[in-house]
């Protein structure tokens, strides 16, 4: 742990200085965003055609027997992928004003605590995910079978990793905010009332 003092408190600031600003470790956020962004783009893309052309089929008198299936599969990838993106940027729901209420001692270990069982959590499911594809070995799709189950639930284990992956990523930005009592929902909040004055500045 780096230990670095604050000139401005007089105190020593546990949070890794400048870490997220590193340059090798700036290019690997903005590639894992990038990446994340385009899946789940995709990903959505791709569910709105299905859909889309499912219906249009049953209009014309037709119904897919995959579709309902495949569709259900789809809107899972998103999800799991959409929220590993989420994690990299600390979109999930939260609530940090106890959070950052708490003295600065115990602040450092109300979050390293949270994170723990955050890793935790997505560790367990991912080793979880692992033991349900070994279960899964051998079985296909009720409506194709040609697709294997496995390729289906991969997204388990896959979308765990990433969102441990995301979470690394993301801890320097958010301890350093964090110590210092900033508040990321507020910081949201205020970011996104300054755009809608920014927009409607014209029309008063």
């Amino acid at each position: 742990m780096i230990d670095n003092m604050n000139t401005k408190t007089g105190t020593h600031d546990p949070a890794p200085r400048g870490l997220h600003e590193h340059p090798a470790w700036r290019l690997t956020f903005l590639i894992a965003s990038k990446a994340l962004e385009w899946i789940t783009i995709l990903l959505m893309v791709a569910l709105t055609v299905v859909v889309i052309v499912a219906v249009l089929a049953r209009l014309a008198g037709e119904s897919f027997s995959w579709y309902d299936e495949v569709a259900a599969i789809m809107l899972a990838w998103i999800t799991y992928y959409g929220s590993a993106l989420a994690a990299l940027y600390r979109r999930h729901i939260g609530f940090d004003t106890v959070l950052l209420k708490l003295p600065r001692g115990f602040r450092l270990i109300a979050l390293l605590l949270g994170e723990g069982l955050v890793l935790l959590f997505f560790v367990l499911m991912a080793r979880a995910g692992f033991q349900v594809l070994e279960v899964l070995e051998g079985d296909r799709l009720v409506s194709l079978t040609w697709v294997p189950v496995q390729f289906t639930q991969s997204v388990i284990p896959i979308g765990a990793i990433l969102f441990i992956f995301c979470q690394f990523l993301s801890l320097p930005g958010y301890w350093r905010s964090t110590m210092n009592g900033i508040s990321l929902e507020h910081a949201e909040i205020e970011e996104e009332v300054e755009t809608e004055l920014h927009k409607n500045k014209d029309r008063v």
